[in-house]
């Protein structure tokens, strides 16, 4: 009965206000406003807050989209029984994203498949639902992207592309020795992110060991200390989850068996421990 109270003239006039999607919703509204006798004022702010919640939902993937991160890595979507531990106290702060209103940068270090890649996407997908810009790039692709740059004339262009968003997510750093022309661009990266904003670098080497992948020290004593003095520590440590989503001929036989993507592999949940 309350879809047909939604006649051709009330749809054209949402439409011409590009409020369409209300219509998804309405029907339902309506009911409830004639069930509970809602006052008009209380029905019109239910049915308006619910398109600003789907603006917003649209709003955040859009960014989620343009920033790259994988759809998979949420908090939410952890495994609870990954057995990895680290500082609870300190991941909860983080989340509030302080740290980006600060232009504090986050360092996550520890071993392989513990779950760095997936915490520091899901703090990406955190700050993309708060209205932030973000950009996740991984950093041997980071470093390459600017060294085509050079080649075809639009360097400052790609530097201005990971300068200029609120939060940069760089995967897998200090990872390799750089050479000397990738030592210059790390530095750049890291000097001009410290005036500019947030960024979060995801290591399987700790702190001490990101000095010997520069080949120039005296630029990399300078980088790596601004960053380190600016930086929030999660350490995380723990067993890689991997192994447990290794096929099987009974996961196989039971429509398990199609291996997961790389993304999807790390998903992780913290234990109860903490370190």
């Amino acid at each position: 009965m309350t879809s047909e109270l939604i006649g051709p003239e009330l749809r054209t006039t949402l439409r011409r206000l590009k409020l369409s999607r209300m219509l998804d919703t309405l029907p339902e509204r309506l009911g409830m406003a004639r069930q509970q006798k809602l006052p008009y004022q209380e029905f019109l702010l239910l049915v308006l807050s619910d398109e600003v919640t789907r603006r917003d939902g649209l709003a955040a993937q859009t960014r989620a989209d343009k920033a790259h991160l994988d759809p998979n890595c949420h908090l939410e979507s952890w495994d609870p029984s990954a057995r990895v531990g680290y500082d609870q106290q300190l991941l909860n702060e983080l989340v509030t994203l302080r740290f980006v209103e600060s232009n504090n940068h986050v360092a996550i270090v520890g071993p392989v498949g513990t779950g760095k890649t997936f915490l520091g996407q899901a703090l990406g997908h955190i700050a993309c639902r708060r209205g932030y810009s973000v950009l996740v790039v991984r950093a041997d692709k980071m470093l390459k992207g600017l060294k085509h740059a050079r080649l075809s004339n639009t360097y400052e262009v790609e530097l201005r592309r990971l300068i200029t968003v609120d939060l940069l997510i760089v995967d897998d750093m200090f990872l390799d020795a750089m050479d000397a022309q990738e030592s210059r661009d790390a530095y750049e990266i890291l000097t001009e992110r410290d005036r500019a904003g947030s960024m979060i670098v995801t290591s399987n080497r700790g702190p001490e060991e990101w000095l010997s992948t520069f080949a120039d020290p005296v630029r990399a004593q300078s980088a790596i200390d601004r960053f380190q003095s600016n930086s929030f520590d999660l350490v995380i440590d723990g067993e890689s989850y991997r192994p447990r989503l290794k096929p099987t001929i009974e996961n196989s036989r039971s429509g398990g068996g199609q291996r997961p993507s790389e993304r999807t592999k790390n998903r992780r949940r913290p234990s109860s421990a903490t370190q």
